[in-house]
C-alpha cells in the first residue's frame, strides 16, 4: 500500500487544509479530463478518502505507528502463560484489527457498484460512473445540484434540471439556488 502522505506530498503532521490544498492541486494537474495520468489520479483519491476524513486518518496514523514499530521491534517470543485463544483482545499487528481501507481497496470503485433500477443517462466519469442520473437523485442530490453547475454537466442539466423538479415536488425541497415561495 503506498504511503498516503507521500502519495499528496504533504507532512504526516500537516493541517487538514493542507492536505486539503494539495490534494486539490495535484488533482487540477493530474486529472484525465484536463490531460492528467489516471492511474496517479486513482491514487490521489485514495489517499484523499482516507487523510481527508478525520477519522480515517487517524486510523492510518494508528496503524502507520504500528508498522514503523513492528520493522524496528523483532517479534518477542511467545510466553507460556500467554493467552492464545481468540478470546485475546486484538492487537493492531492482528488480522482483526481494523484497517483503513479506500474504497479501491474494498473492492468498490468509489461510490460502489449502481443501486439498481437506473433510469436516465448513465455517467462514465466521477465517483458515480456507471451510475444513471436517476439512481444519482435518489442518493445523493447534492452530487446531482453540483454536476448541474459543473462546465462538463452542461450537455445533462436539462435531464438534471427535471430530476430535480421532481424530487422537490415529491420531498418539497427547494434545489440550490432556486428561492422558494417563501411569504415574509
Amino acid at each position: 500500500m503506498p504511503d498516503f502522505y507521500e502519495v499528496l506530498q504533504v507532512s504526516p503532521r500537516a493541517e487538514p487544509e493542507v492536505i486539503r490544498a494539495a490534494y486539490r492541486t495535484l488533482a487540477r494537474k493530474y486529472h484525465p479530463d484536463h490531460g492528467g495520468d489516471a492511474r496517479r489520479m486513482i491514487d490521489l483519491n485514495d489517499a484523499w478518502d482516507v487523510l481527508g476524513d478525520p477519522i480515517r486518518r487517524a486510523a492510518y496514523d494508528a496503524s502507520r505507528t504500528a508498522s514503523r514499530i513492528e520493522v524496528r521491534r523483532p517479534p518477542a517470543p511467545a510466553s507460556p502463560t500467554q493467552p492464545t485463544s481468540p478470546t485475546r483482545p486484538p492487537t493492531p499487528t492482528s488480522p482483526t484489527w481494523p484497517q483503513p481501507a479506500t474504497p479501491r481497496e474494498a473492492g468498490a470503485t468509489h461510490a460502489g457498484p449502481p443501486p439498481g433500477n437506473p433510469s436516465g443517462t448513465v455517467l462514465d466519469f466521477g465517483r458515480y460512473a456507471g451510475w444513471s442520473l436517476g439512481e444519482i437523485a435518489r442518493r445523493d442530490v447534492d452530487y446531482l445540484e453540483w454536476l448541474q453547475r459543473a462546465t462538463f454537466g452542461r450537455k445533462l442539466r436539462a435531464e438534471i434540471d427535471a430530476l430535480l423538479r421532481q424530487r422537490t415536488s415529491t420531498a418539497g425541497r427547494t434545489p440550490f439556488g432556486q428561492q422558494g415561495n417563501k411569504r415574509r
